[in-house]
């Protein structure tokens, strides 16, 4: 089975989150964990992702790396069970099925999660939470009505970078994405500035 559950179902998420207007969140505990995230040109790991189905017993699992790039989009890469590219900068989106066009307000969603501006998020959600010493959660609940067919509720979670995100859809299904062996190069390898070549204008 192609793996492109996630990814879809992932990208159509963040879409709706810059197409929901709702009141900012001013809390305190948002601004001070946005404080703490690493905010650099790059950022680079790995994740596993897991999604419970309520029609199987067991969870369906992947994993792979991730790149992002501040002005170039996010490198989005499957290697187990199969492998699989997505690829999306601020106007397109690419996978092995085909190109769409993407809204640049997208580019903004990307920067919220993976560049270190949770900020951002507070435009669809709700969001309450709690910072520690060394960790952080955040827990989001869809304000639009539109939002809450789609999922239920969200919860973020890290330390001086985001490690997981958990997404309660409205159906009941799951779904879980780790991050991990983050690290925020300098310069991009021959391979990622080949791979964001394929979305280049």
């Amino acid at each position: 089975m192609p793996n492109i559950f996630i990814p879809a179902f992932f990208l159509k998420v963040l879409f709706l989150f810059f197409l929901l207007s709702g009141q900012s969140y001013a809390g305190d505990v948002l601004a001070e964990i946005t404080a703490r995230l690493a905010k650099t040109e790059i950022t680079q790991g790995d994740f596993q992702q897991e999604k419970q189905l309520k029609i199987l017993r067991k969870p369906l699992q992947s994993k792979g790396t991730f790149t992002y790039h501040q002005s170039k989009g996010v490198i989005w890469k499957t290697l187990s069970p199969v492998a699989s590219l997505l690829l999306v900068n601020d106007t397109r989106l690419l996978t092995g099925q085909g190109e769409q066009a993407v809204p640049a307000a997208l580019s903004k969603v990307f920067k919220a999660m993976l560049g270190g501006d949770l900020n951002q998020l507070s435009d669809g959600f709700s969001i309450t939470g709690a910072a520690q010493e060394a960790s952080w959660r955040l827990a989001l609940t869809p304000k639009d009505e539109l939002l809450k067919k789609i999922i239920g509720s969200m919860v973020l979670s890290g330390d001086n970078e985001l490690r997981l995100l958990e997404i309660q859809e409205a159906g009941g299904n799951m779904t879980r994405i780790t991050f991990s062996q983050i690290t925020h190069p300098t310069q991009l390898t021959r391979q990622q500035e080949a791979d964001f070549e394929h979305i280049s204008p």
